[in-house]
This record gives C-alpha cells, sequence and structure tokens, in this order.
C-alpha cells in the first residue's frame, strides 16, 4: 500500500486550465491550489464578489443531481459538473484543495477524467502531517427510486459495480466490478467519457444545459449508432463512465470509502441519496484513520 493510504495530501503547487462547461457552454479558466490539513475541498467562484464565493464540498452541498453535481453555499453561489474532478481528486488521493474558478462550471475537457488526472499529475502531490481517516461501512444501507437503486455494504477496500442498461443497440446491458484505488482508476476508469442520445439534445438546450456538448467532449449515441467517429474507447465505456460518476460523486462525504458500493441503472440523484443516507444512519459506519489492521485487511 502507497504512503497516500496513511497521510493526507495536497497538490505541490498550483496548476491551471481552462476548457468548456458541458451545460453552461462557458469557456472557464480554474486554478487548483494547495489547501492545510482537514481543509478538504473547496471551490471559489472567483467571478463572484457580491457575496461569499467559497462552495466546501459536502454532502449537503449537494442541490441538484439532473445531468450532473452542482453543489452551493447558504449564499446561492453554485458550481456544477463538479464529479469529473472529484473522481480524480479521489483516486489520487488529494485530500484539500481549492479549487478556484471563473465561471458557474467545471470545464468538461474530453468528457473523462483523464485530463484531471494529467492536470494533478503536472501539480504534483505534496504528503501532510496528518492521518488520511476513512469512512468504513459497518452495515449495509439501500436506497431504491423503482427498478433503480444504490447501495454501500461493508468491504475490506473499496469497491465500485456498476449494472446500466439502455434499449439503444450501442449499449445495451453493461456491468463492470472493480476494486477501485489509484492503479485501477487510471488503467480501467479515467479515460471513459460521458454519453448522450441525438434525440435528448434539443429538449436538454431548451432548458438550459447540454450547451457545451459536443463529440469532442460526449460519446453521442443516434439510435443504435455512435456518432464519434473515432468510436469506443472500450466496449463498455458506458458503464465505466459511471462508475467514474460514482466515485467523483462518493467523495463529496470528505473521505475515501472502506466499503463496496452497488449502482444499478442509477444516476446522480441516487449516488447523492446513498450518500445523505449514509450519513443519517450513524451506526452504519464509522471515521477511522488508515492502521496496520486496515493495511492488512486490504
Amino acid at each position: 500500500m502507497s504512503a497516500s493510504a496513511y497521510f493526507q495530501h495536497t497538490v505541490a503547487g498550483p496548476v491551471i486550465f481552462a476548457g468548456v462547461g458541458l451545460h453552461t457552454g462557458s469557456h472557464v479558466r480554474v486554478v487548483v491550489r494547495p489547501a492545510p490539513v482537514d481543509a478538504g475541498v473547496v471551490f471559489v467562484r472567483t467571478d463572484v464578489h457580491d457575496r461569499d464565493n467559497r462552495v466546501p464540498v459536502t454532502p449537503e452541498a449537494v442541490c441538484q443531481t439532473q445531468l450532473g453535481t452542482v453543489i452551493s453555499n447558504a449564499a446561492d453561489v453554485r458550481v456544477s459538473t463538479i464529479e469529473h474532478l472529484m473522481a480524480a481528486l479521489a483516486a489520487l488521493a488529494i485530500d484539500n484543495c481549492v479549487v478556484e474558478l471563473d465561471g458557474p462550471e467545471v470545464p468538461i475537457m474530453d468528457g473523462s477524467s483523464e485530463p484531471f488526472v494529467q492536470i494533478l499529475d503536472r501539480a504534483g502531490r505534496r504528503k501532510q502531517e496528518a492521518a488520511r481517516r476513512y469512512i468504513e461501512i459497518l452495515d449495509t444501507i439501500v436506497v431504491e427510486e423503482g427498478d433503480k437503486s444504490a447501495s454501500l455494504s461493508p468491504a475490506d477496500r473499496f469497491e465500485v459495480a456498476f449494472e446500466i442498461a439502455f434499449a439503444s443497440k450501442a449499449i445495451g446491458r453493461q456491468r463492470v466490478d472493480l476494486a477501485v484505488d489509484e492503479e485501477t482508476f487510471r488503467a480501467e476508469l479515467s479515460e471513459c467519457r460521458t454519453f448522450g442520445f441525438v434525440r435528448d439534445v434539443e429538449a436538454l438546450r431548451a432548458i438550459g444545459l447540454a450547451r457545451g456538448g459536443s463529440m469532442e467532449n460526449a460519446v453521442v449515441i443516434d439510435g443504435d449508432r455512435v456518432l464519434n467517429p473515432e468510436g469506443l474507447r472500450r466496449p463498455d465505456e458506458f458503464v465505466r463512465h459511471k462508475a467514474l460518476d460514482a466515485v467523483g460523486d462518493l467523495y463529496v462525504l470528505g473521505a475515501p470509502i472502506i466499503g463496496r458500493f452497488e449502482g444499478v441503472l442509477a444516476g446522480h440523484g441516487l449516488n447523492n441519496a446513498i450518500v445523505r443516507a449514509l450519513i443519517a444512519q450513524p451506526a452504519a459506519w464509522r471515521m477511522r484513520p488508515y492502521s496496520v489492521e486496515l493495511a492488512e485487511a486490504v
């Protein structure tokens, strides 16, 4: 087990990137900066000057989950589409950082977490002299919505299983089941892109979403065909992206999980619902530092 398991980490120095928001279409410049021990991940809207522009990431901060995870603060300052960056922070064991952005939405980049992994690699990682704390799942919690469900259950490591089913022959029924750490995230999930259907684009744009979407930042499906000229990065890229989303959505808890997540036909809404259900049942989990006992179990 790497040293990152035992200690908190932040980025070694600031790193800058820019891009277009998937839903707003806004061009946004982002700076990821180091933060002190126990600061967690905090987004700062540098374009907001008339009220509190700091938006700490917490389960309660999630205010919207339609086609992405949106967080807000008490002043109703919002940051949209945080999940792909959060997944990269989770996988690379970045506990504390400040994410400054001059617009309302984290850039979508290529629709995956891979650009964020590369950006964080460029920044480097700095060990902090404080123990990294883990959320150990002690009892199974399930949330359901019709035929959709999400659950957290005890396990000796962080595991993510996801199942999806679409009528389109381009997707069909897919399932992935992985023990997720930095190595497997990089190799198995990080490059997998978000996806959408041509039939939905006009409706989404009518309600102010998908304004920045294109085949440069999403897998686009028309009926039973993938329209992207380059095709898929993996045959099951769709379900792997859903697993990537779950990694990011769970990290709003502010600590890594020792336990198993399972999502069936789920999305950002159920991902946040299981997080809130966990917080509401303190007997089902405990916070603990990484230990020799835990290391031997993993």
